[in-house]
């Protein structure tokens, strides 16, 4: 890693918008740290694709990463940390930092849920690949994990329908499945969800804890510059690439960045 620079920026990338909900909160935790978002609109969601799609397409974007030379790369998205983090890892080896959003998760749920029921939201691949329950158990902390997959809310968001009445009836839905009564807290396993977590928090009436993956995986991010002497200082630069230029991108980044960004289109 000595060839890595605190000056270097993150490299942070999901299949859309959703990953902007970690990227704010990185950015909120790490204000002198500049920037890189690569939002693959063109192939979003990754959800229903195949592994190897998924694969496919994170190699493509880790070059573009890899070519602004990012000192490290956040994949904020569950469905590519589930498919794509052990390729990730041999494919860049020691030219940047990696980091996923399940694994933080785990171990958070872990030390804080231990011997509880936990629900679980996420894509169809997410929910289908096991990732969260091999983690879960590989720490063996006896959780009862309930995972529940949400296809509609991908989509639903992409299109910018955050507050569509659209979102309440497919939460509705999914939410009252018996596998999901009983818990004590709510995984939102897809970075899109944090934009509708109101919603989500509306519906539990406060008698679940939904658990947000963002601080989580900030403060991962922020422990392992640390820990490797790769932290900034210097004024920061951020910029957001999309493979497809999409209102929807644009909605959200002015929702969660209070500001106007125009994407950069690869």
């Amino acid at each position: 890693m000595s060839n890595l620079k605190a000056d270097h920026p993150i490299g942070i990338f999901d299949s859309g918008v959703g990953g902007l909900t970690v990227a704010k909160t990185v950015v909120d935790n790490l204000p002198n740290e500049s920037m890189i978002y690569f939002g693959d609109t063109k192939h979003l969601p990754y959800g229903d694709k195949s592994v190897q799609a998924i694969q496919s397409y994170v190699r493509e974007i880790a070059d573009f990463l890899l070519e602004r030379k990012v000192k490290l790369i956040l994949i904020a998205c569950n469905s590519a940390s589930a498919a794509a983090y052990e390729m990730l890892q041999d494919y860049i080896g020691t030219r940047a930092l990696l980091v996923n959003v399940v694994d933080p998760v785990v171990r958070f749920i872990c030390e804080n849920y231990a011997g509880k029921c936990v629900g679980l939201i996420g894509t169809k691949l997410t929910i289908q690949s096991g990732i969260y329950s091999k983690k879960i158990s590989e720490l063996a902390c006896q959780i009862d994990l309930r995972a529940q997959a949400t296809p509609l809310l991908v989509p639903i968001i992409e299109e910018g329908l955050f507050e569509h009445e659209l979102i309440d009836v497919a939460l509705t839905e999914y939410l009252s499945n018996p596998m999901l009564q009983g818990i004590d807290a709510l995984v939102l396993g897809c970075t899109h969800y944090p934009v509708i977590k109101k919603n989500i928090e509306n519906f539990y009436q406060g008698r679940v804890k939904i658990i947000d993956a963002g601080k989580i995986v900030a403060e991962e991010v922020k422990a392992m510059l640390i820990a490797q002497n790769l932290t900034s200082s210097i004024s920061p630069n951020r910029q957001f690439y999309v493979s497809d230029y999409t209102e929807g991108f644009v909605k959200g980044a002015r929702l969660f960045f209070g500001e106007e960004v125009v994407p950069f289109t690869n």
